[in-house]
């Protein structure tokens, strides 16, 4: 038998068994979204679910642990891909710990999957880790350096983990590692700096600059992890609905009119409601609702990838998600209430109503 019938005849054995996935992070609504899909899918023989606790989806063998515990090693005994999916994006008022779970678990896994024998390690990153400029390319390259500033808050925990997977491709030649970076993630259960800026009344923008938006629906990040595990394609790698929003097409689509203030304002009072602990996302984050950081997932799409959402379909089901919960729209906001009500909401949020605030204040002194 020649060579290449032997590799078509592996090939063949290969599908019919299928492959064994594991996904971290399986409870949370994204990880239950892509285990669902993984277990349903034609190329996947098994699918191993791990988290803290019991999630809700099916059709899966679920393992209860913490993924930062070095014993994960054990959880991992054949299986050919893990997804490391119990990467923390959302807003939380524990930062240090978000922190930890993230980079420690990040390197938990990386460590276990390589002593395990995992063929490969996908691990969920972000395309924040380009970092949002107005100098920057629409859309940017896959391979463009990661230029967003390490501020001890998000990004500094995912150029953690890109460094982390760099490290790993060194060390562990055996287990390949590819990193996923999406654009701003939107979907049932995600509560991010991104999809808060949607909570105001107004949409936050920044005199004179030029935004640009472009989003990721859980639904396209899961079918291009799938896509990812099945095909064995090598990273770093963008997900994202093609093209981009401009600030009128947001504004129009979304129903949300503008608070245009300047930069110095915008900033310099996002870094102070910071300080005093009245946002727990630092300055940087609101870079990435001011300034452009559109990708273009072109090694997906030259693989075969597609993403079912449009720009214009995630921006309605994050319009759908956040509905109701108009932060400022219910309430007055004064000066007693103030810190309470902003404590709770995003930096554009917390900055609105410091604007109200503030002209209220400006309009008794003139009175």
């Amino acid at each position: 038998m020649g060579t290449q019938s032997r590799r078509v005849r592996a090939g063949r054995n290969r599908a019919q068994a299928g492959l064994v996935v594991a996904v971290t992070g399986a409870a949370s609504a994204p990880g239950t979204q892509l285990a669902r899909r993984l277990a349903a899918s034609e190329d996947i023989r098994q699918v191993i679910a791990l988290d803290r606790v019991r999630g809700e989806a099916d059709d899966v063998t679920w393992r209860v642990i913490d993924v930062t515990d070095p014993a994960i090693v054990t959880r991992l005994t054949g299986v050919d891909v893990v997804i490391h999916a119990a990467v923390d994006l959302n807003v939380t008022d524990d930062v240090a710990e978000r922190s930890h779970r993230n980079v420690r678990g990040t390197q938990a896994v990386l460590t276990a999957s390589a002593a395990a024998g995992v063929r490969r390690v996908i691990v969920l990153s972000s395309a924040m880790v380009y970092g949002a400029d107005a100098e920057n390319p629409v859309p940017l390259d896959e391979d463009a350096p990661l230029r967003a500033p390490a501020d001890g808050g998000l990004i500094s925990d995912l150029l953690e983990i890109e460094a982390l997977c760099a490290r790993s491709r060194r060390a562990h030649s055996g287990t390949a590692v590819t990193v996923i970076r999406p654009a701003a993630v939107v979907g049932p259960g995600v509560d991010t700096v991104l999809t808060r800026h949607f909570e105001a009344p107004r949409l936050l923008v920044v005199r004179g600059a030029e935004p640009a938006w472009q989003f990721c629906h859980i639904d396209d990040l899961a079918s291009a992890l799938e896509f990812v595990a099945v095909n064995d394609i090598d990273g770093p790698l963008a997900v994202a609905s093609p093209g981009h929003l401009d600030q009128e097409a947001v504004e129009a689509l979304s129903g949300r009119g503008r608070a245009e203030m300047s930069e110095s304002f915008v900033f310099g009072t996002a870094g102070r409601l910071h300080r005093l602990g009245v946002t727990p996302a630092p300055v940087s984050e609101l870079h990435f609702v001011t300034k452009p950081w559109v990708v273009a997932p072109e090694r997906l799409t030259a693989a075969g990838w597609r993403a079912e959402y449009t720009n214009e379909l995630a921006l309605q089901a994050l319009m759908e998600a956040v509905g109701g919960r108009h932060a400022l729209a219910s309430r007055r906001i004064g000066k007693r209430e103030t810190a309470a009500t902003l404590g709770a909401a995003g930096a554009t949020v917390a900055i609105l109503g410091t604007a109200v605030v503030i002209r209220k204040a400006r309009r008794r002194k003139r009175g």
